[in-house]
């Protein structure tokens, strides 16, 4: 393994706590005090451990939680660590096996079933908000981010080492780096340079047994796993680097909002045929609500068009009007700006931002929260009928859910090109487009909850003959326990798994399991959701 530096503090004594096995009787304040007996430096790592019983536990655990539906829960972690260095991750994942607690990784808390901060079994909250640094090599074209950086300071500081390189991962700046290029990461660039995870160069984990590897030492199988398949279940990914991708001076966004009565439903079914072939500089993201028109004065459907392209308006307009004349682009709806500008621009609304602030607004770690939510994805193959659009568009009408909201993001371009097995990630080549189903609601009460995931299920039922099958794909980063789950202790067998393992990674949820099985063969690291280790029998 290379040299990582003096910033990685090793555990020396980590070899000592595998002579012990968890028993019953250990319990979390044995935790605790293995943490300070176990620490080089006891003062340095009592900052960083919050019991139930401490003051600021409440307000560390809320910190960044993104969705209310969650932070109400009694299934709350023993304790909460939030490590400044390496060796207090070390420290947390020998001494959770000694006594017998799970860990769970938050980077950012956007985790839609709220797994790195709620479970039904004994757990300990790792959270890396702390470790959040950004090293940009604008001359190499290249960074170093720690895994409790958000993506809106990794944008922000790109921009300030250049105007004229970027990276492709999402758009809301408040989600943390470490579950998101686990999982994926698709954002406006997608269609020209893939997700963030197709440009990782390498990474930092901390495995099952407190060893600190990188690319070299932890070898391809697990590189490749962390790309894509979800980091948590495979160790506590510290650190990423990550290629850098050019981008124009000048680029040019919009926001068009087509209603029904605005022929949206046909603007919809050109989107559906033209999107995915669209020149691979331009992404047009469509979402569909229900709004209170006031033009129209009553309810109605709308459908917003948002676009990034890689270039000046001047040569937008002229291939918008070719390939989408129905979509009445002009000028006017238009706005050049900068490559930071455009992650501003999209991020109107998810910060309390307008959209046209400074670039500054991006280092807002404390999202504006709506109320609770429940997610669901879907990818599509071929374009939905107008009659199976209108049957949308009565759901979308249900005057007892507060919002809901299908996004479309337009796949095709770069996203053509990669190999289903390059890494976890499969949902490439014959997929025309991704759903995400988002329900949100403020309403207290249990009633209120489940009217509005009966809702979701519904959309999600009545979609089912529109979107792929054999298996009904699903997306990783945004969770879904309705499509499967492990059992509490993670113990799900691969057969078991296998019902929501190949909705995430297709024909790619066998080499994970099998990569697993090798680095952490007892399953340590397991959430509902983890990929399982495999018996003899399934090894072949």
């Amino acid at each position: 393994m290379k040299c990582l530096s003096s910033y990685f503090t090793v555990v020396t004594a980590i070899s000592l706590f595998f002579s012990f096995t968890p028993s019953s009787a250990d319990t979390h304040e044995k935790f605790v005090q293995c943490l300070y007996n176990y620490s080089h430096n006891t003062n340095s790592i009592s900052n960083v451990v919050y019991t139930q019983t401490n003051s600021s536990y409440s307000s560390v655990l809320d910190l960044t939680i993104q969705n209310l539906r969650f932070s109400n829960s009694s299934l709350k972690p023993h304790v909460i660590v939030t490590p400044l260095q390496i060796s207090h991750i070390q420290t947390t994942i020998i001494c959770s096996q000694r006594h017998g607690l799970q860990i769970r990784t938050r980077s950012g808390g956007h985790d839609y079933e709220g797994l790195s901060y709620v479970a039904g079994v004994p757990f300990v909250i790792l959270d890396l908000l702390n470790l959040r640094q950004i090293t940009v090599d604008a001359e190499n074209q290249t960074a170093w981010v720690q895994s409790g950086a958000t993506l809106g300071e990794l944008y922000y500081s790109i921009s300030q080492k250049s105007k004229t390189l970027g990276f492709p991962a999402g758009v809301c700046a408040t989600v943390g780096i470490g579950g998101h290029f686990s999982g994926g990461g698709y954002g406006f660039l997608m269609r020209k340079y893939g997700l963030a995870a197709d440009n990782i160069l390498d990474a930092h984990i901390i495995d099952v047994n407190g060893n600190l590897l990188d690319r070299k030492a932890m070898g391809e199988d697990l590189f490749w796993a962390i790309r894509g398949g979800g980091g948590a279940s495979f160790g506590v990914i510290v650190a990423w680097k990550i290629k850098l991708v050019p981008v124009p001076s000048t680029v040019t966004v919009f926001r068009l909002e087509r209603t029904l009565e605005e022929n949206a439903t046909e603007i919809i079914q050109k989107w559906q045929l033209v999107a995915n072939k669209l020149d691979e500089r331009i992404m047009i993201r469509m979402d569909m609500a229900r709004v209170n028109s006031s033009q129209h004065g009553k309810l109605t459907i709308q459908a917003s068009f948002v676009s990034m392209f890689l270039g000046g308006v001047e040569e937008l307009i002229p291939l918008m009007r070719k390939s989408f004349p129905e979509l009445g682009l002009v000028r006017k709806d238009c706005n050049e700006t900068s490559w930071i500008g455009s992650v501003v621009f999209m991020n109107a609304g998810l910060i309390g931002s307008t959209g046209n602030e400074a670039p500054e607004v991006l280092l807002n770690r404390t999202q504006i929260r709506s109320g609770k939510y429940k997610g669901k994805s879907d990818y599509v193959r071929k374009p939905i009928p107008i009659d199976g659009l209108r049957g949308l568009w009565r759901l979308l009408y249900d005057d007892k859910i507060e919002y809901g909201q299908l996004q479309f993001a337009p796949y095709g371009g770069r996203m053509s090109d990669i190999s289903e097995s390059e890494i976890p990630f499969s949902h490439r080549s014959g997929y025309i487009n991704h759903i995400h189903y988002v329900v949100v609601w403020g309403e207290e009460g249990n009633e209120a909850t489940q009217r509005h995931m009966d809702w979701i299920r519904r959309l999600y039922k009545y979609m089912e003959p529109y979107v792929s099958s054999s298996p009904r794909a699903a997306y990783i980063n945004y969770r879904d326990l309705d499509v499967g789950v492990n059992n509490n202790n993670g113990y799900t067998n691969y057969t078991q798994a296998s019902i929501w393992g190949f909705k995430y990674f297709n024909n790619n949820f066998k080499r994970l399991a099998r990569v697993k099985t090798k680095v952490d063969p007892h399953n340590f690291f397991r959430n509902e959701q983890s990929i399982p280790t495999l018996q003899k029998e399934e090894k072949y």
